[in-house]
């Protein structure tokens, strides 16, 4: 064999060796699946832009499931699975997370509340209830207000965003209250993201689904976790120039279910403060108090303006519960929207 031909054959080697070790790479980031049975769909909601549709199937009302800023559809993995042994559960990814598009515009709330009118119409829902979490609440609003026509009801996840409500105070407070730095993973529960998983769990209590945090993350090719795959421009495009939403609660003309959370504030021990990621000291629990006094109050105000809901409103307040209350109190949720929606029926 010639050197020409013997170059030749070593180059392909080499490129048979490097594309067999990339195949072996992929093999092993692939391995993982989701285990949620869902199925999942992509809804065009305008030109060039499709959104990710979770069906978890089920039977009964439709029920739509919006998740949090940031966050995808598959947050509700696991949750939604228990929603649609009476209900019929679908899950919508908003505009530039997860799976569905990412455009350069179109995160205002007028503009997220079309694609999900535009999701219900592929899809044929007649009037589902909608459920909310977070910054969700603002879809909901226009929803209950705008198109309320639409919708049989609205679920708010402690969601009830308003602009009008003044964080100077807290912000005031919170800049004198001396805070233990928070729990950062080590390179251990980094390693993979059922470890990682598995840290959250552990330091927040929260179980949320792998295929969640799969959305959020790069996976490396070792299986580790990499950095944000959210970018902070569509949370600041989602946000708005000033952050302010604000809605007349009074002109939801559908029914509304409102969950409304105290993270770390035990019901029937409202002045023994204590943060959920650290304690307070005692030279601090004044200013400790004071903080959650003032949230309290504000939450108390959200709840006496949804109750002024034309359609009606029902409250749920949940005590030391996290802002992710579908996760961090399933069951209290879950048996809250199921007598909701069979009321409705």
């Amino acid at each position: 064999m010639g050197t020409t031909a013997l170059t030749l054959c070593l180059l392909v080697s080499l490129l048979i060796l490097r594309v067999s070790a990339l195949g072996q790479t992929q093999i092993t980031v692939s391995e993982w699946h989701d285990p949620s049975p869902h199925r999942v769909q992509f809804v065009t909601v305008e030109p060039g832009v499709q959104l990710e549709v979770l069906d978890w199937g089920g039977t009964g009302r439709p029920v739509v499931l919006l998740g949090g800023l940031g966050m995808a559809a598959h947050v509700f993995d696991g949750f939604a699975e228990r929603l649609a042994q009476k209900c019929h559960v679908y899950g919508i990814t908003r505009r530039g997370y997860g799976a569905s598009s990412r455009p350069a515009s179109g995160y205002d709330e007028e503009r997220l509340t079309q694609d999900d009118l535009a999701v219900f119409n592929a899809l044929k829902l007649d009037h589902p209830v909608v459920a909310g979490h977070s910054i969700s609440g603002n879809e909901l609003s226009r929803l209950g207000i705008y198109h309320y026509d639409r919708v049989a009801g609205l679920v708010y996840l402690d969601a009830l965003n308003d602009g009008s409500d003044d964080y100077a105070d807290i912000d005031a407070l919170w800049s004198r209250l001396k805070q233990k730095p928070p729990d950062n993973p080590s390179p251990a529960d980094l390693k993979s993201f059922a470890a990682y998983r598995e840290w959250k769990l552990r330091v927040g209590a929260l179980a949320i689904p792998e295929a969640e945090l799969r959305t959020e993350y790069v996976e490396n090719p070792d299986g580790s976790i990499g950095g944000d795959k959210n970018p902070e421009w569509v949370f600041k495009a989602i946000m708005g120039k000033d952050g302010d939403h604000h809605h007349n609660f009074a002109e939801i003309r559908v029914p509304v279910l409102a969950f409304v959370t105290y993270p770390g504030l035990p019901k029937d021990d409202a002045g023994n403060f204590m943060w959920e990621s650290h304690s307070t000291p005692s030279d601090q629990r004044e200013i400790a108090e004071a903080i959650y006094g003032t949230y309290v109050a504000m939450a108390k105000s959200r709840i006496q303006k949804i109750k002024t809901a034309k359609g009606g409103a029902r409250v749920v307040e949940v005590w030391d519960a996290s802002h992710v209350v579908f996760l961090s109190n399933p069951d209290e949720v879950l048996q809250g929207m199921r007598e909701f929606v069979k009321d409705l029926q």
